[in-house]
Order: structure tokens, then C-alpha cells, then sequence
């Protein structure tokens, strides 16, 4: 065999790789696809450095290596490539696919632009203070301890969880300290460490009707009974036979009920609580964007309402600040603080420990407040121009829910007209108008319409690309 054209020919891939490099990754390529069949035997390496025409310490060095790997053995008769078993033709047995965990996961929108008009829960992330952070961010590192390189603390920052704690005490009604509040990656983090360790498998879970796949994908990952409970203006509304199988978990977004943008009244929450006192039920309350309520005052969370309410709060700075943060929060009832600490420490390892310092200080210092104060009033104006425009394109051919707080609108279409189809259309082109019926988990509950968000759109482009979504509608 012409080892030295053999090896040339392999080495031709790793040009730019020194001699010493292209040699040995020539031969470990040459062993592993058996074109250098198992037992085959080298030349010595004075040999084949005169044939390749570079230094013996390089033939040394890549025979040394292989050897450490196993794929080359040396003897008293030379270096040899090791008996390697063949490669097989075929697997022995099924290759499995995923897993019926994996397959039940809802990802309809996992490969579109989140930064294309419409798409919602994205915040207007141009408007940032991106110089007022980094800032904060190098004063962190200017003064870092190398134990902050290290794994953080379970449940967190201290100072982040205090800041926190004060917000939400002043902000929201939420009614804690520092030790209940417990940093998490983010909302859907949160859903799932709430699913696994608050219910068991097999366990019934409440979610609205329509309302949000993650806590849905959370639910089913878990391997729990999931059951979509209708909402209408007041909230979710669940009935009397739908007590008959009590729930362990109820997912709501009671602030502003996801996606058609509902407030759960005081009473719906009163007895809610109720219920889920009486059955040993928890519920997690997904408080994801009441920060941008413009109706009136923010209204106050559940979790407040009543003493050591059954209620799991979460909260993200996804959509108040921006995405890639992955930075939430979990509020627990005092009982369950040790075994949630426990299982953060052991699922989810934190880090980030200067981005929490960081962020603790942003809010400490008020610069949060003023932050929201201002996305409020540019929200406020873009969802003016979404809210005119539609009225404008779509008329009577459509209604409109969810302009008093957050990021998004829901329309709803009238029958003649098919959204989900529309929408396909109108992600083709750039707008991801997502379909209603992508939310809507029981048949019964089936809705006809898109969610738009707007927190990004600049209020001068809303009119020209609702009139867009309108030809993708069939709108006359």
C-alpha cells in the first residue's frame, strides 16, 4: 500500500492544521473508516517521515496519540492498527424515536423569527437601555470574587430575591419575603419544576381554554391529565361537575388571561381559592406581563388575597426587560420553600450570579420603575395604532379583546373566514399572525382568530402591514 498517497489524500481535509495534525488526524480517519483494516501494519516511523517528507518526531506523535486512544498497538514487530470490531451494516436492533414525553410537546411556532411583526410576547427590545445595563454589568465584574464564578446559591441572589420581594409587596399585593422568592430561567423553568414536583403522574391539571401551551407542554411532559377549562369575560370559569374530579394543579393567568387578554374577577378568584382550598388543590398563577396594565391600577395577584393562599406565583422578566435574560421568579407558600430550594439544587444549578447582582441594583434603584413607566406609554401608543388600524382593515368582519394591559390583541374572526389558514399565508410573508386555534386545547372551545403582538411594531408601520395580514385574511 503507498501510505504516504494514502495519507495525503486524508491529510487534505485538515489543511490548515499543522503537518503534525494532518498526520495524525489523517491516520485516526483512515483507521476509523477501516480503509486501514484492523491488524494492518505501519511502517516504522523513520520510514514513513522520509516518505512524507517531514520530521520523525511528527510520525512519533500521531502513532503515540493513536495509541492512547486504541487504535493503534505497538510490539516488538512494529505498530500495528488494534483489532477493531467491524463496523456493522445495519443497526442490531430499531433505532427508538422520541419518547411519548417528547412527542406530546406543542411547538406549532418553534421555527419562526420572534422578531417579525405580530409575534407576541417579545418586547420592544430596540427601546431598551442597553448602555445603562452595561454598566451595571461591568461595575459587577469590576468587583467580582472568584466565588461568584462558582455555582450560585440554589434559590438565588440574596440581593436579587430581596429586590424582588419589595416590588411585588408594593406593585402587585403579593405578600412574602426575601426567603419565598426563588430564581428561576424563566416561566416555562418555573411550569416545569411546579409540575414535577407538586403532582404526580396521572394527576388532573387545569388549564384555560384557550390559554398557554407552555403550561400545557409543562402538564403533559410531566405525564399529567390535562383538561382545558373554558373562559369567557369574567375568566376561567369552571363548573360544578368539573369539581367532581378535583384538579392537584390549576394553571391561570388571572391578570390578563392568555391569550384573549380577560380579567378573572374578584369573585371567579374568591372562589377559585375556595375550591382549592377545600380539595388540597395549588395554584399557579402566571403573572407574565401585568406590569403594562393601563385600565386603571395594576390589579392586586391572587396570591394575596387570602392568608397562605394555595398559590404558586411566577413571574418573568421576558417580557418587562428582555428575553434572553432568562431570569423568572417562583413565590411558594413558607411550607414548600425547603423542598422547592432542594430540588433547585439539584435539577437546576445556578449561575448567572452577576447578571442577578446586576439586576438587583436596576430595580433597587428605581431605574426598573421608571423603565416600565416609560414601556407603558409607548405600549400604550402602539396598541392605539393596532387597535385603529384593525378597526380600519378588518371592520365588522372581526372583534377585538385585550387592549387594557399587556403586549398583545386577540382578534377574532367571523366563521366565513379561516384563520389558521390565513395565518400559514400571512408567516409565509413575514407577519406571524399566530392562529387562535393554536391555543384552544378541547373541541368545544375551538376559537377563530390571531394574536398579535405590537410592543415591537413602531406606531407608523402598524397600518400598512395590518392592511397586509387583511389580503392574507380575504378581507374585502
Amino acid at each position: 500500500m503507498d501510505f504516504a498517497l494514502l495519507l495525503r489524500q486524508y491529510a487534505a481535509s485538515y489543511a490548515r492544521s499543522s503537518r503534525q495534525q494532518q498526520l495524525y488526524a489523517a491516520l485516526r480517519s483512515a483507521i476509523l473508516q477501516r480503509t486501514l483494516a484492523p491488524l494492518q501494519r505501519l511502517p516504522a516511523s523513520r520510514q514513513l517521515a522520509r516518505e512524507l517528507s517531514i520530521a520523525r518526531n511528527a510520525v512519533v506523535f500521531a502513532y503515540e496519540q493513536l495509541a492512547s486512544e486504541g487504535l493503534l498497538e505497538s510490539g516488538p514487530r512494529g505498530t500495528r492498527v488494534a483489532a477493531l470490531p467491524p463496523v456493522p451494516s445495519a443497526p442490531h436492533t430499531p433505532q427508538r424515536g422520541l419518547s411519548q414525553r417528547g412527542q406530546a410537546y406543542q411547538a406549532p411556532f418553534a421555527d419562526v423569527d420572534t422578531l417579525a411583526p405580530f409575534t407576541p410576547g417579545v418586547p420592544a427590545l430596540a427601546e431598551f437601555d442597553h448602555a445603562r445595563w452595561q454598566r451595571l454589568l461591568a461595575k459587577q465584574w469590576r468587583s467580582a470574587r472568584p466565588s461568584q464564578l462558582a455555582y450560585g446559591q440554589a434559590a438565588g441572589e440574596p440581593a436579587l430575591r430581596e429586590a424582588i420581594a419589595g416590588h411585588l409587596r408594593a406593585a402587585r399585593g403579593v405578600v412574602c419575603d426575601a426567603s419565598q422568592v426563588l430564581i428561576t430561567d424563566g416561566t416555562q423553568a418555573s411550569l416545569d419544576l411546579c409540575a414535577k414536583l407538586f403532582a404526580d403522574v396521572g394527576d388532573v391539571a387545569w388549564v384555560e381554554d384557550p390559554g398557554y401551551g407552555g403550561a400545557v407542554n409543562a402538564f403533559t411532559s410531566a405525564q399529567l391529565a390535562v383538561r382545558g377549562i373554558a373562559v369567557d369575560a369574567d375568566g376561567i370559569k369552571p363548573s360544578a361537575a368539573d369539581w367532581q374530579t378535583p384538579p392537584r394543579l390549576i394553571y391561570v393567568t388571572p391578570s390578563h388571561q392568555y391569550p384573549l387578554g380577560h380579567v378573572l374577577s374578584l369573585p371567579r378568584r374568591l372562589a377559585l381559592l375556595a375550591q382549592a382550598q377545600l380539595h388540597g388543590t395549588l395554584i399557579i398563577e402566571d403573572d407574565y406581563d401585568s406590569e403594562f396594565r393601563r385600565a386603571g391600577p395594576p390589579l392586586p395577584a391572587m396570591q394575596g388575597l387570602l392568608p397562605d393562599a394555595p398559590v404558586l406565583y411566577l413571574g418573568t422578566f421576558s417580557k418587562s426587560l428582555f428575553p434572553a435574560l432568562r431570569t423568572g421568579y417562583l413565590v411558594v407558600p413558607r411550607a414548600y420553600v425547603q423542598a422547592v430550594t432542594a430540588m433547585l439544587a439539584q435539577c437546576y444549578p445556578r449561575g448567572r450570579q452577576l447578571e442577578q447582582l446586576a439586576l438587583a441594583e436596576f430595580i433597587q434603584s428605581g431605574e426598573y420603575a421608571a423603565h416600565l413607566r416609560r414601556m407603558r406609554k409607548l405600549y400604550s401608543q402602539r396598541r392605539d395604532a393596532l387597535s385603529t388600524a384593525l378597526a380600519r382593515h378588518f371592520g365588522s368582519h372581526a372583534t377585538l379583546y385585550g387592549g387594557a394591559a399587556g403586549m398583545h390583541l386577540a382578534l377574532e374572526l367571523s366563521p366565513e373566514f379561516d384563520a389558521s389558514t390565513s395565518s400559514r399565508q400571512a408567516i409565509a410573508h413575514g407577519l406571524i399572525a399566530r392562529p387562535l386555534a393554536a391555543y384552544c386545547w378541547q373541541a368545544e372551545h375551538q376559537r377563530n382568530g390571531f394574536i398579535l403582538g405590537y410592543a415591537q411594531i413602531p406606531a407608523e408601520e402598524v397600518d400598512a402591514l395590518v392592511r397586509r395580514l387583511a389580503s392574507y385574511a380575504g378581507i374585502p
